[in-house]
């Protein structure tokens, strides 16, 4: 069994990039091929379907191109049952095409329903495929380690991963997340800053023979004066980094999150690469989706390795 963090070290090394692929299907922006998908009428089924379809279409074009994708569970459990039945479609397409898959999930309960929420998408139950499970999931936090122990504990007995909440990317985060913390008069530390101090300390048991622990962080590229620091504070953590791309995050902001050339981080794009044929009405959106992907990893390879 080989950790999530090995494997993760692994296949940014194969695609020579740390560029993540986020499978979130808005509806009123897929392709006309797909408009089942917003369509009132239609069978919530064949809604579903469709945008399963699209999302299998684009990991065809990450394949070999990519080492993640990350489906957003929203997106899909809007149509039910049918809906997360696409989910697993789409997970184990996924790992057919040899991408790990970040489950974007973010779940936070405590006792045995973060012991179901992780054996729901890391190990799944006797006799599933498990083409249709996870790699790894994203976790928030917020009701402190009874809520992230019962998942690290999946991770230990899966080889899963998890990437929990630290400093995210949209504008309202700093309400709680850039909080001061500590005693009047003491010094003080952002709240985001007493989370990765949890993030590392969680994730020590869980390091691979790469150095990487399979304990992530999420950490928005929308923050790149913390991103330096909250790097220093996670030597060993593998971070998410949210924001490149239609959030306004550019290539020179994620730098401070790596730590050896490629290593260190995955890079996430949803809109700017699923809708690129929005932006080239000249080409299939298949064919736009994959110049994105290029586009992008020349990118990060440029900033990251000069």
């Amino acid at each position: 069994m080989i950790p999530f963090g090995d494997r993760l070290h692994d296949a940014v090394e194969r695609a020579g990039n740390p560029c993540v692929v986020g499978l979130d299907p808005h509806l009123a922006l897929l392709p006309e091929e797909f408009a089942a998908a917003r369509d009132p009428e239609a069978p919530r089924r064949e809604r579903a379907r469709a945008i399963g379809d699209f999302l299998c279409g684009i990991i065809d074009a990450a394949a070999g191109k990519v080492p993640a994708v990350k489906p957003q569970s929203a997106f899909f459990e809007v149509f039910g049952a049918d809906g997360v039945a696409e989910f697993e479609r789409v997970v184990a397409a996924s790992k057919d095409a040899g991408l790990l898959v970040i489950g974007d999930v973010k779940r936070g309960d405590i006792g045995s329903t973060a012991a179901a929420y992780a054996q729901a998408f890391l190990r799944g139950i006797e006799g599933q495929d498990p083409r249709t499970l996870c790699d790894s999931i994203t976790v928030n936090p917020y009701l402190g380690t009874d809520s992230v122990a019962p998942i690290i504990d999946e991770c230990k007995g899966t080889g899963g991963g998890m990437y929990v909440l630290v400093r995210t990317s949209n504008p309202s985060s700093a309400e709680f997340q850039a909080l001061p913390t500590g005693a009047a008069g003491a010094e003080t530390a952002p709240l985001a800053d007493r989370v990765a101090a949890a993030v590392d300390h969680w994730g020590q048991d869980l390091r691979g023979a790469s150095g990487w622990s399979s304990v992530g962080a999420v950490v928005g590229a929308t923050h790149p004066s913390e991103l330096a620091r909250l790097r220093r504070l996670m030597p060993n953590t593998p971070l998410l980094l949210p924001g490149y791309g239609a959030q306004g995050a550019g290539a020179a902001d994620i730098v401070g999150g790596f730590q050896s050339g490629l290593q260190g981080a995955l890079v996430n794009s949803s809109r700017g690469i699923l809708f690129a044929g929005k932006q080239q009405p000249e080409k299939h959106w298949k064919d736009a989706a994959a110049g994105a992907m290029d586009a992008m990893a020349a990118e990060l390879r440029a900033a990251l390795l000069g």
